[in-house]
């Protein structure tokens, strides 16, 4: 089974990640960050490298979906290849930070992808405010995420509202600005309840 977490840079995928693999024993698979080779290159210069950036993320994204597909566990990642294409290379092309050529190659290349892989079990959206995010960007102090633009985290998060708006498959939405899993006991069991209604019905034995 492959549960998914989608969100903007900053709404709590990592911990909330984590947090469930723990509490479900489900297998974990992470975002590459602290070893992708582009992105500290990205941030200092998104027009140059953000082709190669969301190349390296659609090639490892869809390795892993490939992966989860092969496995007969519980697979919860954090982030998703729809993420990549309906959010990230959207919002660069638009805001003239990626060509139309490089757009429509990487925007051909992810839906012949798509074409061979269903959608996850269940995918949890944290939607979070920029405040919200800008401070969680702040507090876990990346180097290289010091110069991401507010306008930049708006842009997102407008793409994420639209892709969600459409999302066809079995969907959660967590308020990431007032459900403080992170530390919050009573929160996070709030989140597992949620969850636990969400996949029941693919469980008919169990009722």
């Amino acid at each position: 089974m492959h549960i998914a977490i989608a969100g903007n840079i900053g709404s709590g995928k990592t911990t909330l990640t984590k947090m469930l693999a723990a509490h479900y024993g489900w297998t974990p698979k992470f975002e590459p960050v602290d070893f992708n080779p582009y992105l500290a290159d990205y941030y200092e210069d998104m027009e140059r490298w953000s082709f190669n950036l969301q190349i390296y993320f659609l090639n490892k994204r869809f390795k892993d979906i490939l992966e989860i597909n092969k496995s007969d566990k519980v697979i919860i990642q954090d982030r998703t290849i729809y993420e990549d294409a309906r959010i990230f290379a959207r919002n660069l092309h638009e805001m003239g930070l990626m060509s139309t050529r490089d757009f429509e190659n990487y925007t051909d290349l992810f839906d012949l992808m798509m074409s061979l892989v269903g959608t996850p079990d269940l995918l949890i959206y944290l939607r979070s405010t920029i405040p919200n995010l800008i401070a969680q960007i702040q507090k876990r102090g990346r180097e290289y995420e010091k110069s991401i633009r507010i306008d930049y985290l708006t842009g997102l998060n407008d793409k994420y509202e639209d892709w969600i708006a459409t999302y066809p498959g079995n969907l959660l939405i967590v308020d990431a600005d007032n459900i403080k899993f992170g530390n919050k006991p009573e929160d996070f069991e709030l989140i597992t309840n949620m969850i636990d209604a969400k996949l029941n019905p693919l469980f008919p034995e169990d009722k």
